[in-house]
């Protein structure tokens, strides 16, 4: 088995420094200004995976500066300074390999995750600015902040682990046959699935992006003005979208994929969800419309039906073999992997919302369109007995387009528009989606009562009053923000003064607390004398209130696992919260 270290570096001006921990071996490697015992224990370990936050863009590139000797703090200006690729500093940074895995899957840094999880982000008081060397205090009090660090990096990579498992089911995949290839691994996923399909860019480039053609198989009569608009040249562009009715219901059509969906609507009865299975890669294969930068098609038909064969089996390398399949479709818009073949991917994203479309006005007359979306159709039933008709017609269409319907029967839903909605079952379980409304998890769990309180609302008719007032831990109430790089600063309970300027009333902001730390857990206040939390730009500018906080907060930094709500937590605050979003539903 493969040792795995989990690195962390810090770069100042005249000094660096790395905690690296082996769980394996069950050890912590300090390493400080020492590129000597950094380059034997990368020797020791070159062979070995390396875990970081954000270390595909960072902490990777640090590593290889240092072992070829030049100055990482150039190197991370070039990087966070410059904001320029790392691989561009030099040529011999990419002569070192390291088997990186970089947990980081969207863009929200570590701090904010820690914070989600309910750990302590508390920030060093060590600038990463200072203009000399550091004393050995501020190296200590750096080293308990990185290992910290690390240590949480740690708890993301176990919440994350089934993302590390699917990626190493495709690093396996990619060596079928062959040695593993542990390098591999710092490869991305969909530059992992360009290696397996063996996808080579065409020696000259195509310019045939919107020569697209149209599956055969579709049959619309009634929305001829969708296929029209496709038609037209002068609607060739991205940024152009189609707004139409359809089946009573406000669409759009664009190059991204079509939405539509009744604003605000909610009801009972009986709903069927409509979805198309494995919608892009079916298209790709039944069409011929996958990357023609692939060197043998059949090899993407072989992994879609290999991974039906395993997800039936419950065989794990079912997981990275679907990574391979959808990622394809993104690939083909990258510009920089080798299935890049954007006017394919138009055909598949156009081919599929005229499909789609053909559905939907085959099923018009026999029920309530409620909302469509890129792969699939909910819609109402006018009584059961309608079932079969309904059955009937998505078979036809199944039969002529090739390809696979899946029904899913609801009974009551909530819906804001196509991307927030909350549908619930026959037997009293839900699909949601949208930010109001999505499932949480200790990797992204803000504002979590509120989002309680609005599903069990919807869900079990709980009032809002009662899951928030029933609550008594605190971490349930946390909002987490954070400083971004477009500010210098946060300031904490500022006065603000209204004066008139120029015949104009403004806001003055004078006082307050400057805060070190960038990021920041925020809870709301009974106190009148807790005032807000606001980023900084700059002098010119007032500050800004950071987005749904509440004009009276206290700040807790530190763990809050295990502790409980206080007097000072304003609870009403949480209540209206739900409540607005109820209305933004059109619920109450």
């Amino acid at each position: 088995m493969s040792v795995i270290l989990f690195f962390d570096f810090e770069v100042f001006k005249y000094d660096w420094l790395v905690v690296i921990i082996d769980v394996i071996n069950k050890c912590e490697h300090v390493i400080v200004n020492d590129n000597d015992k950094l380059q034997s224990l990368y020797d020791a370990n070159r062979k070995n995976i390396w875990v970081g936050y954000n270390s595909r863009h960072y902490d990777q590139w640090i590593l290889k500066a240092i072992l070829c000797g030049f100055n990482p703090k150039e190197v991370n200006d070039h990087i966070i300074i410059k904001k320029l690729p790392a691989y561009q500093y030099s040529s011999l940074l990419n002569k070192i390999n390291v088997n990186n895995f970089d947990v980081m899957t969207i863009q929200t840094g570590l701090k904010s995750l820690e914070g989600f999880m309910g750990n302590d982000i508390k920030e060093s008081s060590v600038p990463f600015d200072i203009d000399r060397k550091l004393t050995q205090e501020e190296i200590e009090e750096t080293i308990k902040y990185c290992r910290h660090d690390v240590e949480q990096l740690v708890e993301v990579f176990l919440h994350r682990k089934d993302d590390f498992d699917a990626h190493m089911g495709l690093v396996r995949l990619a060596c079928e046959g062959k040695q593993l290839d542990l390098s591999l691994i710092s490869k991305t996923k969909v530059q992992l699935s360009a290696y397996i399909l063996d996808a080579h860019k065409p020696l000259h480039s195509r310019d045939d992006e919107f020569d697209i053609s149209f599956p055969p198989t579709m049959q619309i009569e009634k929305y001829r003005d969708v296929i029209r608009w496709y038609e037209n040249p002068l609607n060739r562009d991205y940024e152009k979208e189609l707004q139409i009715d359809i089946a009573g219901v406000p669409h759009v059509f664009a190059w991204g994929g079509l939405h539509g969906a009744i604003p605000q609507y909610s009801g009972e009865g009986i709903y069927l969800n409509v979805d198309v299975a494995s919608y892009y890669p079916t298209l790709m294969i039944e069409y011929g419309f996958g990357s023609r930068n692939m060197s043998n098609p059949d090899k993407y038909k072989e992994i879609y039906h290999t991974r039906l064969k395993y997800k039936a089996e419950k065989n794990p390398l079912a997981e990275p073999l679907k990574i391979v399949l959808n990622g394809t479709y993104g690939a083909m818009k990258d510009k920089n992997n080798n299935l890049y073949d954007p006017r394919q991917a138009n055909n598949v994203c156009v081919g599929g919302q005229l499909l789609l479309l053909d559905l939907i006005e085959k099923l018009e007359p026999h029920c309530q369109i409620i909302q469509s979306n890129t792969d699939g159709i909910l819609v109402k039933l006018h009584s059961i007995d309608d079932y079969d008709l309904i059955d009937d017609i998505a078979y036809e269409w199944e039969c002529r387009t090739r390809m696979k319907l899946e029904f899913d029967l609801y009974q009551k839903i909530f819906q804001k528009d196509v991307n927030n909605y909350v549908i619930v079952d026959l037997d009293g379980e839900y699909k949601s989606k949208g930010a109001y409304v999505k499932k949480l998890d200790q990797l992204d769990y803000d504002l979590p009562i509120v989002n309680a309180a609005v599903l069990n609302f919807m869900v079990k008719g709980i009032p809002v009053e009662q899951t928030i007032n029933q609550c008594r831990e605190l971490k349930e109430f946390q909002k987490i923000v954070k400083v971004s790089s477009k500010y210098s600063h946060a300031l904490y309970n500022p006065v603000i003064t209204e004066e008139k300027r120029n015949g104009k009333k403004v806001n003055v902001f004078s006082g307050g607390q400057v805060q070190k730390d960038k990021c920041f857990r925020v809870f709301a206040s009974k106190n009148t004398a807790d005032g807000g939390l606001y980023k900084v730009k700059n002098k010119e500018k007032n500050p800004e209130k950071f987005a749904n906080t509440p004009e009276c907060c206290f700040i807790m930094n530190d763990s809050v696992n295990g502790k409980f709500i206080s007097r000072r937590l304003d609870k009403q605050w949480y209540i209206d919260l739900a409540n607005k979003r109820l209305q933004d539903f059109g619920v109450i």
